[in-house]
C-alpha cells in the first residue's frame, strides 16, 4: 500500500502525515530541515546581523544616547531597559520565520520537498525551531552586552531561568505569526511591509522603552494591555530590574505579569497555529 498524497499544480506529491509509511520519522525530517536552515547561516554569516549587530546598537542607543533624558525611579535605566530590548527581539522571530518560509515558498525550495517524504509539518515545525534558534543567539548577545553595561539578574538563577523560558514560550507564540504571514503573502517584500508597519509598532506600544503610567489614559490602557507589556514586566520581576512597585491602578497584566505571558502566549498559538498551517497547506497546493 503506498502512502498517501495530495497532488499539487506542479504535478509533484506532497506526502500527508504519515511518516512510517514514508520511511523516515517526524524528528529526523524535522532535524534535517533545521540542519539545513542553520547551514545557510553558516554560509552567509550576514544573516546574523538582526541578531547580533542590531541588538548591541539597540542597547547601546537607548542606554547612552535616549536614557539621560529617560529617567525610571528606583532603578538604573540601564537596567531597566534590557528586558524590554530583549522582549523585542524575541517578537521580532516572527519577521525571521515569515522571511525565510516566503523565500523558500518564492524560490521553489517547497516544490522539491514535495517529491521527498516529508510531510507539511515538518517544514514548518523546522522552520520554527531554526527561527527559534536564531532569535536565541540574539538574546545570549544582548545578554553579554547587558552585563557590560550594567544590567544584571539579581534574583537567582532559578527565577533568571524562568525568565528566558518566558522568552522562548512567547517567541513561540510569535513564530506563529511569521508562518501565517510568511504563508499569506506572495512576495518577501510584502512581508516585510506588513510585518513592519504591524509588528514594529506594538513594540513600541508597550513598556519596553518608556513608563506607561505617565502616558496618556487611552494610550496608557493600550500598552498595558499589550501583550509585550507583559512580557517585559514579567522579566524584570524576575531579574529585579523593575525599580520601584508598579502604581495601584495599573492594569491586571502588570499586576500578574508572568502569568498573563503564559497565557497571552498559549492562547495566541492556540489560535494562530491552525490558521498558520492552514495558510501553509493552501499555499502549498498551488
Amino acid at each position: 500500500m503506498t502512502a498517501p498524497t495530495t497532488t499539487t499544480a506542479a504535478g509533484r506529491p506532497f506526502h500527508a502525515e504519515h511518516p512510517s509509511a514514508a520511511g523516515t520519522s517526524p524528528v529526523r525530517q524535522i532535524s534535517a530541515l533545521v540542519r539545513r536552515n542553520l547551514t545557510h547561516i553558516k554560509r552567509q554569516p550576514e544573516m546574523l546581523t538582526d541578531v547580533t549587530i542590531q541588538p548591541v546598537m539597540f542597547v547601546l542607543l537607548f542606554a547612552f544616547v535616549f536614557g539621560g533624558s529617560i529617567v525610571v525611579p528606583g532603578v538604573d535605566y540601564k537596567e531597566w531597559l534590557l528586558p524590554g530590548i530583549m522582549a523585542q527581539t524575541m517578537t521580532f522571530s516572527a519577521f525571521i520565520v515569515a522571511i525565510g518560509l516566503n523565500t523558500d515558498l518564492g524560490k521553489g525550495i517547497v516544490d522539491r520537498f514535495r517529491s521527498l517524504p516529508i510531510g507539511r509539518s515538518s517544514v514548518v515545525v523546522a522552520r520554527s525551531v531554526s527561527s527559534l534558534i536564531h532569535s536565541m543567539i540574539g538574546i545570549v548577545v544582548m545578554s553579554v552586552t547587558g552585563l557590560f553595561v550594567g544590567w544584571g539578574i539579581h534574583h537567582g538563577v532559578l527565577r533568571g531561568l524562568a525568565g528566558y523560558g518566558l522568552l522562548l514560550l512567547f517567541g513561540f507564540a510569535m513564530i506563529w505569526v511569521g508562518i501565517l504571514f510568511g504563508s499569506a503573502l506572495r512576495s518577501v517584500e510584502a512581508v516585510q511591509g506588513v510585518m513592519f508597519t504591524t509588528v514594529f509598532p506594538i513594540t513600541f506600544l508597550s513598556n519596553a522603552f518608556a513608563r506607561t503610567d505617565v502616558m496618556p489614559d487611552w494610550l496608557r490602557f493600550l500598552a498595558e494591555w499589550n501583550p509585550i507589556s507583559s512580557l517585559v514586566q514579567a522579566l524584570r520581576e524576575l531579574w529585579g530590574n523593575d525599580g520601584i512597585p508598579l502604581p495601584a491602578d495599573s492594569a491586571l497584566p502588570l499586576q500578574h505579569p508572568v502569568l498573563t505571558t503564559v497565557i497571552w502566549s498559549v492562547g495566541l498559538s492556540a489560535v494562530l497555529a491552525p490558521l498558520a498551517v492552514r495558510s501553509f497547506v493552501n499555499r502549498t497546493r498551488d
